[in-house]
Order: structure tokens, then sequence, then C-alpha cells
């Protein structure tokens, strides 16, 4: 019987330090060995958000221990791994150049292939870790820094279907929380404030909502959010806010949804319709229930990775490696941190973005 590949999976974006061993049986199916996450939400708290040097302090004083962590959970030796793959980018590049130069530096030390990951890729196929996809597949990622849809065609395949203009939904969620007074990190808390509330309160505005085809805005919820949480006296119209943004969030995704299953449908001529939807935000109960509901209606299978794989890790970056060290894309220890690296690459400026996304 052949060695099945080894692999370990570095990821330090944001504010997650990350490390996972995967390999994969007989029929290539793969299989997490260990999937170590250790969050750095004490460190952000008292400032509301993110703070880069924070976040690349405490990589730095934990990157050690998560790996040694993750080899001694999956009970294989260093020796054995066949590669490493790390997180290159997008990010916040003082929280990349951790995991990226600790990956080189072991890939080096143990003389195996280095592997440079795209996050959103390790987004893109994280539902393969636990299910049998097969391209194509339409997927809708949703997390703290990107809203995009994606026609995914293969490794290293992507067509970018549609994205946001401005926010990324899963700061319009962290930023709604914390106008309405829920600590860092307060989208997921959005979800539980908004069953206590009523969804019918509040009008709130949906942008390009008809126009731009399946690209997002939530700046202008955002804003409307600001001046109607200066207004709130008591906890009731918080709830009843939080239910307001979920419902309005529920419809946007609806409607962009629709219209990106006739865009994934003019450009593959397919008969099993695949719905991926990956990223933090896929957490999100509500969001799942109408998403699976959607594709139901709309004949498509819907896919989402469990709850433990929606958010940052590594098992993620380790999927992706896996799949690079079986066709032998490895790359050099020169290989650059990207702060902004697109899944596709051919994607277009957007008209009212300042950067291509």
């Amino acid at each position: 019987m052949s060695k099945k590949p080894l692999i370990l999976g570095i990821e330090t974006s944001c504010d997650e330090t990350a490390a996972s061993v995967i390999t994969e049986n007989d029929q290539g199916k793969p299989i997490i060995l260990s999937n170590i996450v250790s969050s750095q939400t004490d460190v952000h708290k008292e400032f509301g958000g993110v703070v880069p040097e924070l976040a690349a302090r405490s990589h730095i004083e934990k990157i050690d221990l998560i790996v040694k962590k993750a080899l001694n959970e999956s009970g294989i030796k260093i020796k054995d791994i066949d590669a490493v793959a790390s997180t290159a980018g997008p990010g916040l590049i003082v929280c990349l150049s951790v995991g990226l130069s600790f990956g080189k530096a072991f890939a080096s030390s143990i003389n195996k292939p280095f592997i440079a990951v795209n996050h959103l890729e390790g987004h893109a196929l994280s539902p393969k870790l636990v299910s049998n996809l097969n391209y194509p597949y339409l997927l809708l990622l949703i997390s703290g820094g990107h809203s995009q849809y994606l026609n995914v065609q293969g490794l290293g395949k992507y067509k970018r279907l549609g994205t946001t203009i401005d926010d990324a939904l899963g700061e319009a969620f962290d930023k709604t929380a914390k106008l309405l007074g829920i600590e860092f990190p307060g989208g997921p808390q959005i979800e539980l404030w908004a069953e206590k509330g009523d969804p019918n309160s509040y009008d709130l505005p949906k942008p390009i909502i008809n126009k731009g085809g399946c690209n997002l805005s939530f700046a202008g919820l955002k804003t409307a959010i600001l001046k109607i949480s200066k207004t709130i006296e008591t906890e009731q119209e918080k709830f009843n806010l939080a239910a307001s943004f979920q419902k309005t969030i529920e419809e946007i995704l609806k409607k962009k949804t629709k219209i990106a299953f006739n865009e994934f449908e003019k450009q593959n001529d397919i008969q099993d319709k695949i719905f991926v939807v990956a990223g933090g935000v896929a957490a999100n109960k509500k969001i799942r229930s109408m998403l699976i509901n959607l594709c139901k209606e709309n004949n498509y299978q819907s896919v989402f990775p469990p709850i433990e794989i929606c958010g940052d890790n590594a098992a993620m970056i380790a999927m992706v490696g896996l799949e690079k060290y079986k066709l032998k894309l490895f790359n050099k220890l020169d290989h650059p941190a990207k702060p902004r690296w697109p899944l596709d690459e051919n994607a277009l400026f957007l008209k009212g973005a300042g950067v291509k996304l």
C-alpha cells in the first residue's frame, strides 16, 4: 500500500493562529488528523476590532506551540510530513508574514516542498474536507473580509460573478453589533439578538438590490444602522433593529443569489447544479436555512461546511495543499505575502470600488 500524503497546514491571515495535519484515504477522501485554532478574541476585545500589530505579536508568541499541538494530536512525526502549506494572502500582511515565514522555515528544515495557499481558495475548497464535490460549482464566499459569488471550475480555476463594491458582509455584521453595544466579535451574536426582536420594525435600505448583477453593497445599510442606533432607547429596540438587519441581509442574499444562479447556468452546461456557501458568515443558521430553501426551489444541491470549518482554520489551507501536492504544484521559498490576492486574476475593477476586489 502506497504512503498517503501528509500535509501540514498553517493559517495566520488575520487573528486566528491555526495549524492542521490532513491526509487522505484509499478513495482519495481527505482525513483531518488535527485542526487546532487559537483565537485572539481577548487580545482585541477592548479595541472593538482586530489591531494588526497586536495580532502579529500574538501569532509570533503562539505559532510554535500551535504547530506542535497539531502534530502531537495527529500522532504524526515531523519527518513524516510530506509538504507544508501556509496562507500567503490575502490578509493583514504583518499577520500573513508570521505563518508564511514559519511555514517556509519548517519546510526547509525537513527538506520538503513548500506550498503557498490563497486563503480564499481555502474557503472555496473547504467543503471538500467533508463531502464529495464535483466541479463546477457555484460558490458564495461570505466572511469578515470578503463577499463574492464565484464559478469554481477546478483547482486554480475561478471566475468571479459578483463581489461587494464596498464592505464585506461579515464586516457589516460586526459593525452593526458594535453599534448595538455587543462586545467584539459581535457578528455571531446578531442572530441571537434577532430572535428576540420584530424583523418588521425597521425598513432598512437594500443597496443596489435591483442593479449591478450579483454584486453586493452593504455600506449604505451600515450607515442606516448607525443613524437609527443613535435614537434607540430600550433593549427591545436593539433586538428589533438586529432582527430587521438580519431580515434585510437575508432578502439581499436571496435576490442576489437568484441572479448568481442564472449567471452560473449561462456559463456551465451541467445537469447537477451545486451551490456551496463558505466563510465565517456561513455559520449563520438563518442565512443557511434561507439559502437551503432557495436551492430546493431552484433545483440546486446546497453544500455547507461544518460550523467548525466555516471560520478561518488551517484544515482548509492543508486541503488546498493536498490538492496541489498531488499535482506537484510547489512554490519557492521566496514567495511573497500578498495582502490582496483575488482568486480570479482577470477580475475587473468595479465602479465605485477603489481597488481590485
